[in-house]
């Protein structure tokens, strides 16, 4: 690593760091009814859509009817996109003439699927498959339909725990409004203006036919970005209007569109603590999230960037300059973009898996085994540092269910936490989530490695069919592995040294990302409804603090033994023996001058 490396990353953290408290306290006035700046210019669109929809902001509703309507509208999202898609052909803004024969039914379920679970995984080509009208209306509204939704379904879980004797959790519908027009848009409307200014298109123009200086004719697309680009990152969703997402110099022309990317993942997750903290009474719990985020955080990100910048050592071997210079970056540059190098590639990488966004500015097939290894964890975590919008929280606040857990088992006493009693019910429920999703990695992930069908005399998995002829042995299978990772993870970004858009990988990867989603956040609403009813207890001298530096090493060591426990062994298979391999020479040829080609 080098210092100029570290003192991005640190600039980066340090911004977070500002934003937290302020838009935290922004985040909370709103979802607590109260007014803000921002009433008096958007007050009137709330009431707008809640006159239109038929909904009364002052009623409430049980866990099973917030449920029951967060399903609902995620069903119909679904079916709205999935419908666009296959007609784009007859709708407008087509310059193309884009028709339902590039979007076959289980193509057109895996991406419908994919932007309503706020996953966006991209089995396409965006600006060779979609119409700008698709891009707009389907994609970049499910964009912010998924990430209000998974905001709501935070907040829903934070008064479980800060009411006492309570049914309700609130309304659904008033959440999701409130997220869209006060926290999304505002932030997406500031965002997609500093993009635009700093070269990212925004238009509805046909494709560029221009002429090279080779003199050699180009297509270059054009589209209206800027406006997906914003919303993309704030929410958390990660769909590139191109298919190099932001490795794409339209999405992402600069450094400085690169940093203020990578700002708008983590901002509001990281402020969603101090939200947390504030709605509970008690702020330190909010600083004691925030510091387990950022202790895994730094942790993954200085691994992930001490292996990046250390490079291939089979290239060193053949006497290849692998060290950092006046004259060139060293380490390992396949696959990342000369105008950002090494550091901010991966600390872009690290914190895209790190908040179950997708967007990459660099191809992680291209890493070094260990540091897509890091990716791979981060994303097994169950996207818990920092995590995506909304579910980052309710993914953090399920482990401090379990780390409680834990410590009452190890002392003897009812575990508790904020002043509820963390009963059977709470911890079955944290226990479901967690088991679906690992069920999930694991099982699609196996059964697209070995399980196939005979073929000409040859058993053939589908699986390994979709990879690059030369990511076969462990390479290969962390590919498959990340997948389905990715996909059940809700985060959407990808090896990219497999193709996925076959009718295997479209389907099963796409009940993976339903099952991601909704089998993690039920389980959850369930246990809020739970809390909300339960009184509070209060504080003696055997409760357990959770505010302090025991508690936030417990909160983080309960979260990586779970992952590491849960899914050793399928790394074990994938990146550990692929760097073992490399470590030890063993891969020759072609395959010894790639890192990303595990034999």
């Amino acid at each position: 690593m080098t210092a100029r490396g570290v003192l991005e990353i640190a600039l980066f953290y340090g911004i977070i760091l500002a934003f937290t408290k302020p838009l935290g306290i922004y985040i909370a006035r709103v979802f607590e009814g109260r007014r803000t700046f921002m009433h008096s210019a958007l007050r009137w669109l709330e009431a707008v859509i809640y006159r239109v929809s038929g909904v009364r902001e002052d009623v409430e509703q049980r866990w099973t009817s917030y449920t029951a309507s967060l399903l609902s509208f995620s069903i119909i999202g679904f079916l709205i996109t999935y419908a666009v898609e296959r007609l784009q052909r007859r709708l407008p803004f087509n310059p193309l003439n884009y028709g339902g024969d590039r979007v076959p039914p289980d193509l057109a379920f895996n991406s419908g699927t994919s932007f309503v679970t706020n996953t966006n995984w991209q089995s396409y080509g965006g600006e060779s498959t979609f119409s700008y009208f698709v891009q707009m209306f389907a994609l970049t509204v499910q964009n912010f339909a998924s990430a209000a939704a998974g905001i709501a379904i935070a907040l829903a879980l934070i008064r479980g725990f800060a009411r006492r004797e309570q049914r309700t959790i609130g309304n659904f519908w008033v959440d999701l409004t409130r997220a869209i027009v006060y926290v999304l848009l505002p932030v997406s409307i500031v965002s997609a203006l500093l993009f635009a200014s700093q070269g990212v298109i925004q238009n509805l123009n046909p494709p560029a036919r221009v002429i090279t200086v080779e003199g050699a004719p180009q297509v270059i697309a054009q589209g209206p970005v800027a406006s997906q680009e914003a919303i993309k990152q704030a929410g958390t969703n990660g769909g590139g209007f191109f298919n190099a997402n932001a490795a794409h110099p339209y999405e992402n022309p600069t450094p400085l569109t690169n940093l203020l990317s990578m700002v708008l993942i983590f901002l509001i997750p990281a402020a969603l603590t101090y939200t947390f903290g504030r709605m509970v009474g008690d702020q330190r719990q909010g600083w004691a999230i925030f510091a387990a985020f950022s202790l895994m955080f730094w942790a993954g990100t200085l691994v992930c960037y001490h292996f990046e910048q250390q490079g291939n050592p089979l290239l060193a071997k053949l006497g290849v300059e692998v060290s950092a210079s006046a004259d060139q970056p060293g380490g390992n540059m396949e696959g990342k973009e000369v105008r950002f190098g090494i550091a901010a590639s991966a600390l872009y990488a690290a914190a895209t898996t790190d908040a179950s966004c997708g967007a990459v500015n660099s191809m992680h097939d291209s890493y070094t085994p260990i540091g897509g290894l890091v990716l791979l964890f981060n994303m097994m975590t169950g996207e818990v540092i920092f995590g995506g919008v909304g579910a980052g929280m309710y993914g953090i606040l399920l482990y401090c269910i379990l780390a409680v857990f834990i410590a009452g088992l190890m002392v003897g006493r009812t575990p508790e936490y904020l002043g509820k009693k963390i009963e059977q019910k709470e911890v079955k429920m944290a226990m479901l989530a967690i088991i679906a999703t690992a069920f999930s990695i694991l099982l699609f992930t196996a059964v697209s490695s070995v399980v196939g069908f005979p073929v000409n005399g040859y058993w053939n998995p589908p699986g390994p069919a979709g990879l690059n002829p030369l990511n076969r042995g462990p390479h290969g299978f962390s590919a498959i592995l990340y997948a389905y990772t990715s996909a059940t993870a809700n985060n959407g970004s990808a090896f990219a040294g497999l193709n996925s858009n076959t009718p295997w990988y479209n389907l099963t990867l796409g009940v993976a990302m339903w099952i991601g989603r909704f089998l993690f956040a039920i389980p959850l609403l369930a246990a809020a409804g739970s809390l909300a009813a339960k009184k509070k207890i209060p504080v003696t001298s055997g409760t357990l603090p959770t505010h302090g530096v025991l508690f936030i090493l417990l909160l983080a060591g309960t979260i990586v033994l779970v992952g590491a426990l849960t899914f050793f062994p399928a790394l074990s298979l994938g990146p550990v023996v692929e760097h073992y391999m490399m470590e030890a020479g063993e891969l020759f040829t072609t395959a010894a001058l790639n890192p990303g080609i595990g034999g």
